[in-house]
């Protein structure tokens, strides 16, 4: 039995708290790290002299016994996530050179505490980190600050948008990292970068402070190198937040506490007996390449070793999922980003003649390619004689699919299957095809839509020697039981403890 990747979340906080290492010592090993890895594209903006000012605060605790429940531990958060006294751009131009004057609701969870209000978990900021702009895209190509490389394979894109979180986890630049889903955007990358990425049900996690794509879609999470890691970022960071009126009235849940009692209250050769897995046949089309079908296969056969059940189930409509989220999500960005407009803050166009022309000018040199295609088909769909056409046929498919997703979980307690179709792609594959890009997210979209809970959990390598992810799905809030059924399958293989260079 493996007991945990030694960077990993909970082996330095074990390590920080008896003293072994100091949080300084720790921070200032992992700038070195960062700093030999500039050419990777994972951080966007890297605050030394502040992350050591925390470090050292954290030592002081930690000396008296005191501190947070992850004091000292480093991460990073995406650059979607507003954090006082960093610059915060989302990966655009349109805001370059912004610093917030507060910080989102899961920075300070994670970090020092919120004002007014309970100590936070204590952790170090290292920085930033890249991500398509305005999380949107699936391969970290689009941010207007250069593409982030994937660890495995510099020739490959890490996935997105998540990119710069899942590259610098995999990296060991960091030991964890924030992230946010939209449509896939923290498993596809954790899936292609051999991470483990979880996200919430929609509203576990507070969306204050975190910059806007698609409102009704948009859900924080994290990325790092086991289900126990995740486990213990995600108490730190879910609970209601009165600031956010889509936050769950649920009070804050310790899923690490869960996981563990859950794994001590099993049977120890059969951690996982009585859990039902579904298996969505549309989960596993021919399209569906071998290496990953493979990979996962396996994964799966290591989870009936451990006492799971395996049941084939259908979920009919997951065809519709992807013109369901290209017109829901752009609808939703069109409206969001129509704030930046150059007259309030972030970029404005140096020559223009009038007020309009202001307008358009800012927002055609502020944008990046993704964003203007998606800003135009969300004004589209939303205009007069589209909208019931589209949107509302859209939300009416969206309803369906989440019943689809009830009428699977009166027979299973999980859903599992691929995350992505296919490994890594190579950089500037799809860059002139967007609707192949928008095809990748086939398996991550469903729940998405239905504000379901989903993991990536390493299962294996595929051709190249390329990471694999399998997806775990759960009822809603249901992240207890997704945490324990992949920790029961860490405990019993080591897939997430590889890193780049040594798949063997």
């Amino acid at each position: 039995m493996n007991t945990g990747h030694p960077d990993g979340v909970a082996a330095l906080a074990r390590a920080l708290r008896e003293r072994r290492i100091s949080s300084e010592e720790l921070t200032r090993t992992l700038l070195a790290r960062i700093e030999a890895e500039r050419e990777l594209g994972a951080f966007l903006c890297v605050d030394a002299e502040g992350a050591l000012a925390q470090a050292r605060r954290a030592d002081e605790r930690l000396a008296r016994g005191a501190g947070g429940t992850l004091e000292g531990v480093p991460l990073a958060h995406k650059d979607v996530f507003v954090t006082r006294g960093l610059p915060t751009s989302a990966g655009s131009k349109m805001l370059a050179g912004y610093a917030s004057p507060f910080e989102a609701t899961v920075v300070a969870r994670l970090g020092a505490g919120e004002p007014g209000g309970p100590p936070g978990a204590g952790m170090v900021t290292l920085g930033k980190l890249n991500c398509d702009e305005f999380a949107m895209g699936s391969s970290n190509e689009n941010s207007a600050f250069g593409p982030v490389l994937n660890p495995w394979d510099r020739t490959r894109v890490p996935g997105g948008s998540s990119g710069g979180s899942a590259a610098a986890v995999a990296a060991g630049l960091v030991p964890a990292a924030t992230g946010t889903d939209t449509g896939g955007s923290i498993r596809q990358p954790a899936s292609l970068c051999g991470v483990t990425g979880i996200k919430p049900t929609y509203g576990v996690c507070s969306r204050h402070g975190m910059i806007a794509f698609a409102s009704s879609l948009d859900q924080a999470g994290v990325l790092a190198r086991s289900a126990e890691d995740c486990a213990l970022l995600l108490s730190a960071m879910s609970g209601h937040d009165r600031r956010d009126a889509t936050s769950s009235e649920r009070p804050a849940q310790d899923f690490h506490a869960q996981m563990r009692a859950a794994r001590a209250g099993a049977d120890g050769g059969r951690p996982l007996a009585g859990l039902r897995i579904g298996l969505p046949r549309e989960f596993f089309p021919p399209a569906l390449a071998a290496d990953v079908a493979a990979a996962v296969r396996a994964a799966l056969a290591a989870l009936e070793k451990l006492g799971a059940t395996l049941l084939d189930v259908s979920l009919p409509r997951t065809e519709l999922a992807i013109p369901v989220y290209y017109i829901i999500a752009p609808a939703e960005a069109s409206s969001n980003l129509s704030r930046y407009d150059g007259v309030r803050y972030g970029h404005r166009a140096a020559q223009y003649a009038d007020l309009a022309e202001m307008y358009r000018r800012t927002r055609s040199e502020g944008f990046g390619a993704e964003v203007k295609r998606r800003i135009m088909i969300g004004t589209y769909v939303l205009s007069h004689g589209y909208y019931d056409a589209y949107y509302l046929q859209a939300q009416k498919l969206r309803r369906m699919i989440a019943e689809d997703f009830q009428a699977c979980f009166a027979h299973c307690d999980v859903i599992a299957g691929p995350v992505a179709p296919q490994v890594a792609a190579r950089l500037g594959e799809q860059a002139h095809d967007p609707i192949k890009a928008y095809l990748a997210d086939i398996f991550t979209l469903p729940a998405s839509l239905a504000g379901l809970p989903g993991m990536s959990v390493p299962a294996g390598f595929g051709d190249g020697g390329m990471p694999v992810g399998l997806q775990l799905i759960g009822n809603y809030f249901g992240e207890g039981t997704l945490l324990h059924a992949a920790h029961a399958l860490q405990q019993a293989s080591d897939w997430h403890l590889r890193t780049p260079g040594a798949t063997a």
